[in-house]
């Protein structure tokens, strides 16, 4: 009889043991997940610091500028690629958008005879048509306006732009390449055909100055405050 209820005893002690481990490893386990769960809810509801943002994060919170085209814009013609080079240079400065005179009929790649060719259209007044449009016009402030001196003057397609865009209260920036005659007389030629026009004072540069303008077109766009 004392070994049955020593018997029995045992078997209840055992019992509770097993019962009570059982409990630990659930509470164990409820733990975990709750602290895991407040680790999710902290990391979501965290407010976000530049360092913590993902950076397509901030650009949804960036407002984008209302006039994307508020730098400016660089018009310019270029038969050798020297006045190309100056523009581009300064849509580097600037941020500008470009616009490239390209002739409805190209010129010729010999040399004599594109001055024969340029002659001629001086000559008659000509206004050879170009290639596309300027979308958003309007919205440009500032119209930086490049060309080689031909004959002591602009080429003609520069003429039928003026012609074909109004830049009344623009503010007209003039760059020309030449091989040492600079503007001659088309800055008062500008100036004649934008009248309501605010020319600023141009940029002059030889052949050689136009193959690397990086350090010209810096002090000339910083004496003019108009540096990005």
């Amino acid at each position: 009889m004392k070994k049955k209820l020593f018997a029995v005893m045992i078997a209840c002690m055992t019992a509770f043991a097993l019962a009570a481990c059982g409990n630990i490893g659930n509470d164990a386990e409820e733990s975990a997940v709750a602290e895991l769960s407040a680790t999710e809810a902290e990391t979501e509801s965290e407010p976000e610091t530049e360092e913590s943002a993902s950076p397509a994060d901030i650009s949804e919170e960036v407002e984008e500028p209302e006039n994307t085209a508020a730098a400016g814009l660089v018009v310019y013609f270029s038969w050798s690629g020297n006045t190309e080079s100056v523009a581009l240079e300064i849509q580097s400065q600037t941020g500008a958008d470009t616009f490239r005179l390209v002739p409805a009929e190209p010129y010729t790649d010999d040399y004599d005879t594109l001055l024969d060719i340029a002659k001629e259209e001086q000559r008659n007044g000509a206004r050879p048509a170009f290639s596309g449009s300027i979308e958003n016009f309007d919205s440009y402030e500032v119209v930086y306006l490049g060309f080689p001196n031909w004959w002591g003057d602009m080429p003609m397609i520069l003429y039928s732009f003026l012609d074909d865009y109004d830049l009344s209260g623009k503010t007209i920036v003039p760059f020309v390449t030449s091989g040492g005659s600079g503007f001659s007389n088309t800055i008062s030629t500008i100036e004649s055909m934008e009248p309501d026009a605010d020319v600023l004072d141009g940029l002059s540069l030889g052949s050689s100055q136009a193959k690397n303008p990086s350090d010209a077109v810096e002090d000339w766009l910083s004496g003019l405050g108009l540096a990005e």
